[in-house]
């Protein structure tokens, strides 16, 4: 049996998008790995499915690279949001998630100007830097309140969020400590540094993803503040590791970074990549994440 996918990225972080919205899709964790594997698969960081819904346009189910199904993704929720946009012609549409509904529409970046990409899946490619692809589609999600709460990340115990107890280091010279904790649907927490390098993020993005302070395992965001609007952004992905970019990573660290007063309440966010923008509404409290969507190629799973 074979299934038809796009392979998609938001921001460079890729996915294997599905559509079952009339043919179930159900792979175990083991085939979920192997459509994940950059070797002997199609390689991806997240495989997703589309389905049917009684509370939106569709349902959003998320494998992450490890097998594991997860809440939500954020730059998944602007691919899928594009698609069922593409196909019905809305300019917004409700995408429901294991973390609840959201909502994605149509996006105008600041100052520069929009094109979307051809109807042909085969178009779209594009490239760039922290700018993004000048080819990309832009969608923007509302992505609800953050979930605060100790209990809301959730925490193995109750501390205030703003700066968990927690280091990496000797603890009279830790490395990093006091990170901020927010849930995005999903659980993270984001470091305040400038040290970004692949070794220190991957030793302790895998050190910190199974910590006992996290029930649910977490992401882990390393947020260098470069101005009150600007932050650079690497995330140890839970299930999927050191990713090019982490839409709900993007918008836990401007909340983290907002609450802690190291910048303003929006900003634009530096993945690797690609760039987003995150705004947390101080009139309703949500954040809404704004960034580029592409269509790489389609393809055929054998399953």
């Amino acid at each position: 049996m074979t299934r038809p996918f796009l392979k998609m990225n938001g921001a460079g972080n890729d996915f294997v998008v599905v559509n079952a919205l009339e043919t179930p899709f159900t792979p175990t964790a083991e085939q979920a790995r192997a459509i994940a594997d950059r070797a002997t698969g199609q390689g991806c960081d997240q495989l997703i499915a589309i389905e049917p819904s009684d509370r939106g346009d569709a349902f959003m189910r998320v494998w992450n690279a490890d097998g594991g199904v997860v809440e939500t993704c954020g730059n998944a929720l602007r691919c899928v949001g594009q698609v069922l946009m593409q196909a019905t012609g809305k300019n917004r549409v409700v995408i429901d998630t294991a973390a609840g509904p959201t909502v994605a529409m149509r996006a105008k970046p600041p100052g520069r100007p929009r094109v979307l990409p051809s109807a042909s899946p085969r178009t779209g490619s594009g490239s760039g830097g922290p700018e993004g692809p000048t080819t990309a589609a832009q969608v923007t999600v509302d992505m609800g309140p953050p979930r605060l709460a100790w209990d809301e990340i959730p925490l193995a115990e109750e501390m205030d969020t703003r700066g968990i107890e927690l280091q990496v280091g000797p603890i009279d010279a830790p490395l990093v400590h006091t990170p901020g904790a927010v849930s995005m649907g999903n659980p993270h927490v984001v470091f305040f540094t400038d040290r970004l390098d692949d070794a220190f993020v991957r030793g302790t993005g895998s050190l910190i993803e199974h910590h006992p302070l996290f029930p649910e395992g977490v992401n882990v965001g390393f947020a260098h503040v470069l101005a009150p609007d600007h932050i650079r952004l690497r995330v140890w992905e839970r299930g999927a590791g050191l990713t090019k970019a982490c839409g709900t990573g993007a918008c836990a660290a401007l909340v983290a970074c907002a609450r802690r007063g190291l910048t303003g309440r929006a900003a634009t966010v530096d993945v690797d990549g690609g760039r987003l923008f995150i705004d947390w509404d101080e009139a309703t409290g949500h954040v809404f994440m704004t960034g580029p969507v592409e269509v790489e190629r389609t393809g055929s799973l054998a399953l």
